[in-house]
């Protein structure tokens, strides 16, 4: 007879090793599925990237996060969520996409590429980073065109555009430029973006003003081209020579992932996800949603800081309300 898991967690990221963690005090059955390596989003991010938040706000189950500076980098984090996961010996399975989560009259029925499960329970933390907002024009297909950005190296001395004007656009455009790349960025607004890191914001105005990195100000990409890429701005088309475009316009969650569990959704853009804040029990019963996946398509809502609190709330609801003894 197949095990039945109190809670299989879907995504091994900072929340999901949190839910993992408060399962394994509160003495539940669980498993976390997740399909990349440990904390997968995280490891994807710019390889020099430095949070927006103090190391003891993206601390887990108050286990101390002792960076070198106040805000700690991409390294530091990856160093400290591996520890507590192999450190606790929690129950994860990598390298593991969840395809399915069905539920029938009693149980969950999961189907990954590579096994199958069933659970009393289900968590989604898988966040958002997987599906980046598209141009949606010609020629973003191309091989020049990466809607993630990794390490400046690559793009020395070579004509760069940074479509955006968010935390992760704004710095890769610094980092590159200052790896020798002739950066050009394409904001779609009229102004850098207010969200981005105090630290950072003046440095990219400043930069754009003296003229070492040119911005195109209320522009949107019209067609990207092997050799250029055609802009329309304000004055109208204007056409660049470009080697290579980093199109870091944001991402969204997997809705059609959640919807496929039942999941309901709000009419509006902003496509929220149907749950209760008190228990983040979604509206199928037993399925629970943490982390920023809660925010739909607003991505800024919901960080590790502010749904660190979720793993306790929704373990606790598990125990309390379905039929699972607590210790």
């Amino acid at each position: 007879m197949k095990k039945v898991f109190d809670v299989i967690i879907v995504g091994g990221g900072p929340i999901g090793i949190a839910c993992g963690l408060e399962a394994q005090k509160r003495k539940l059955t669980y498993l976390i599925l997740e399909k990349g390596p440990i904390v997968n989003s995280l490891f994807n991010y710019p390889v020099n990237m430095q949070f927006f938040s103090s190391s003891e706000k993206l601390e887990i189950d108050e286990i101390p996060f002792i960076s070198k500076e106040a805000k700690p980098k991409r390294n530091e984090a990856l160093e400290y969520y591996r520890r507590i996961v192999t450190s606790n010996k929690l129950n994860i399975h990598l390298f593991e996409k969840v395809n399915t989560v069905k539920k029938d009259s009693e149980f969950f029925r999961i189907e990954s590429e590579k096994a199958s499960y069933e659970a009393s329970n289900v968590i989604i933390s898988t966040g958002f980073y997987d599906l980046p907002n598209t141009l949606k024009v010609s020629g973003e297909e191309l091989d020049k065109v990466s809607h993630y950005y990794k390490d400046p190296h690559f793009y020395a001395s070579q004509k760069l555009a940074v479509v955006g004007a968010s935390n992760s656009a704004v710095d890769a455009a610094l980092e590159c430029w200052r790896k020798g790349a002739e950066v050009t960025m394409i904001i779609r607004g009229p102004e850098v973006g207010q969200r981005v890191k105090y630290w950072v914001r003046p440095d990219i105005i400043n930069r754009i003003e003296e003229g070492s990195i040119k911005a195109y100000f209320n522009t949107e990409v019209s067609e990207i081209l092997p050799k250029e890429i055609v802009l329309n701005t304000p004055e109208g088309k204007k056409r660049i020579e470009n080697d290579f475009v980093l199109a870091l316009t944001g991402y969204m969650p997997n809705f059609e992932f959640l919807q496929s569990m039942g999941i309901h959704l709000s009419d509006d853009e902003k496509k929220l996800p149907e749950y209760d804040p008190d228990t983040m029990e979604t509206n199928v019963p037993g399925l629970y949603l943490a982390g920023v996946i809660c925010g739909g398509m607003e991505t800024h809502k919901w960080f590790i800081e502010n749904s660190r609190i979720h793993a306790k709330v929704i373990v606790e609801h598990i125990v309390n309300e379905r039929s699972v003894p607590a210790v």
